[in-house]
């Protein structure tokens, strides 16, 4: 019997992520299982399951936006560029991307921190290094620490849709009158709406499953949902089936915002 092509060709990515998903997933969900419908009952009776999705909401709603609005001006910006100069802006602007959570934490407190180096530049120029410093290890410095390496994420999503976009277009429509706000909102904007969305979802995505950052910067202190989930394995008197129903929570949200945004990129493919 001969095996199509595309079944080989499909096949190396579809054991991949059976080994390193599927069945570690599955795993979780025995867990979680274990005790039945019981264990996700406990996980809503926390004292601070519902503060900690509040909080898990409000910094994905803030970061996610935050760095695509940013993403979106820096990606039209590099768009006007010569290619050469927006090839070597864009590798500086992907370097976050190799950084793993706890070094962009680490790097912020050094920087931002109550004794950071721009925190004290910032004194210098007359501000209060104490106030400056404190706000980075709240919900708000948070946020601001994970857009270093959500914005670049954006760039990279958004990045080609506007090298591709026909750029005749705007000028058309300021030789009309329109001004260049005009036709950025009116002519831009409405045709990379979706692949926008789609870099939104991306991003809000990461931020809602992020730990690593968080746990750094705030440690326990701060009511989001993968910190509840770590605590859940790291206090005395852990409970593994609680965590692994809440880790199912994250996946599953997770996934839904991603899904929500191949939804918009496919929605956008099949109208060029």
């Amino acid at each position: 019997m001969r095996v199509p092509l595309r079944l080989l060709l499909t096949a190396p990515a579809a054991l991949f992520l059976a080994v390193f998903f599927v069945l570690p997933v599955a795993g979780v969900g025995v867990d979680a299982l274990r005790e039945g419908t019981a264990t996700f009952v406990r996980v809503f009776a926390l004292p601070a399951f519902w503060a900690s999705l509040a909080g898990s909401l409000s910094l994905t709603l803030v970061a996610a936006s935050v760095s695509t609005v940013v993403g979106f001006a820096v990606a039209y910006h590099l768009s006007r560029l010569p290619e050469k100069r927006r090839t070597l802006y864009s590798l500086f602007i992907a370097l976050p991307l190799t950084f793993s959570g706890l070094i962009v934490a680490y790097g912020f407190i050094l920087g931002y921190g109550r004794a950071g180096f721009v925190t004290q530049l910032l004194g210098y120029a007359g501000f209060d290094p104490g106030v400056i410093g404190k706000a980075l290890f709240t919900a708000w410095g948070l946020a601001f620490a994970s857009s270093y390496y959500l914005i670049p994420r954006v760039v990279m999503g958004i990045l080609p849709v506007l090298v591709n976009f026909d750029r005749a277009q705007l000028q058309v429509a300021e030789s009309l009158g329109a001004t260049p706000g005009q036709a950025l909102r009116q002519v831009l904007l409405p045709q990379i709406a979706a692949p926008l969305a789609a870099a939104f979802c991306l991003v809000a995505a990461v931020v809602f499953g992020a730990y690593g950052t968080a746990l750094a910067l705030v440690g326990t202190q701060l009511n989001i949902l993968p910190l509840q989930l770590y605590s859940l394995i790291s206090e005395s008197g852990t409970d593994f089936p609680a965590a692994a129903a809440l880790a199912l929570m994250i996946t599953a949200a997770c996934a839904s915002i991603m899904t929500v945004g191949e939804w918009f990129g496919t929605r956008h493919e099949r109208h060029l």
